[in-house]
């Protein structure tokens, strides 16, 4: 397998979230590796555009070598921040500014090539050959290995599908947000061979209150034992049942968590069970 079943999402390793010295940053990429979690997720601005380069420094002092792990970057967001001069958030997909970014990350994540470049959001004013261009010339040059995309609807996979091979589509994709079971999107990634990853794979179920997630929490709560599992392992079990294999991202930076994710690979959900959870997630049986 290219990447690790679960991947680690590194948005709030920096300072979007628990800032994590280099010491701590460092003993956490070891315990991923250690627990089979090789595959990490970065995208350029997280942390306002800091995050690549901490975590660069800590991996630069780890002993961890570099054909072990896999190494996922995401470009064209523009953002407004110190570290950018954009006046207001918008996205850019030039040739050159794909290849800056790319070159970016390489010197800020201290690696000579990226296992996967993903465009991170969908612009109303891609140029496919454009892109496919500075995609053709990464490549050629060793700087990436893979490309994919992020958030791409069946359509926008298809148009730039159509230049240049896409291996990924990072999705959103948990319980409580499924619409790409229903809106062809997971359909076309699996009948195309694009190897679907999601981000927020426990959706709002530990962050809202509500009919629904006290509908989802009550059904996961029933099955607990008969799967020795916790609510997070089932949600993570139930969105790896489908089968595009979905590899979720998970963005946790707890070790005990992280073991409990990797656990979770290998619950295997009953089929009724999943329809179960389904229903307490919408309310209603499948028509």
């Amino acid at each position: 397998m290219k990447y690790s079943r679960l991947i680690a999402g590194t948005m709030t390793w920096g300072s979007w979230g628990k800032q994590l010295s280099n010491i701590e940053m460092e003993a956490l990429i070891n315990f991923c590796v250690s627990n089979r979690i090789t595959t990490f997720d970065h995208a350029d601005i997280y942390g306002a555009y800091t995050t690549e380069a901490e975590f660069g420094k800590a991996l630069a002092s780890s002993s961890i070598k570099r054909e072990d792990i896999q190494l996922i970057s995401k470009c064209g967001i523009q953002m407004p921040c110190e570290n950018r001069t954009a006046k207001l958030k918008h996205y850019n997909y030039s040739k050159d500014y794909i290849i800056c970014a790319a070159e970016d990350s390489l010197k800020h994540l201290q690696t000579d090539y990226l296992d996967l470049l993903l465009l991170h959001r969908p612009s109303p004013l891609m140029h496919a050959e454009e892109i496919a261009e500075a995609i053709t010339i990464l490549k050629k040059d060793g700087k990436i290995k893979a490309f994919g995309v992020s958030n791409f609807t069946p359509s926008q996979m298809d148009m730039i599908g159509l230049r240049m091979d896409i291996d990924v589509n990072q999705i959103e994709f948990s319980l409580t947000e499924h619409t790409a079971m229903y809106n062809g999107t997971l359909d076309f990634m699996h009948a195309s061979g694009i190897k679907p990853m999601a981000w927020s794979p426990l959706g709002s179920v530990f962050k809202d209150d509500n009919e629904q997630t006290r509908r989802i929490r009550k059904q996961l709560g029933a099955l607990m034992d008969k799967y020795n599992a916790t609510e997070d392992q089932l949600l993570l079990a139930w969105v790896m049942k489908h089968p595009s294999q979905i590899h979720p991202v998970v963005g946790t930076t707890t070790q005990e968590r992280l073991k409990l994710a990797v656990e979770a690979t290998k619950i295997n959900i009953d089929l009724e069970d999943w329809f179960f959870i389904l229903k307490a997630s919408q309310g209603h049986e499948v028509p």
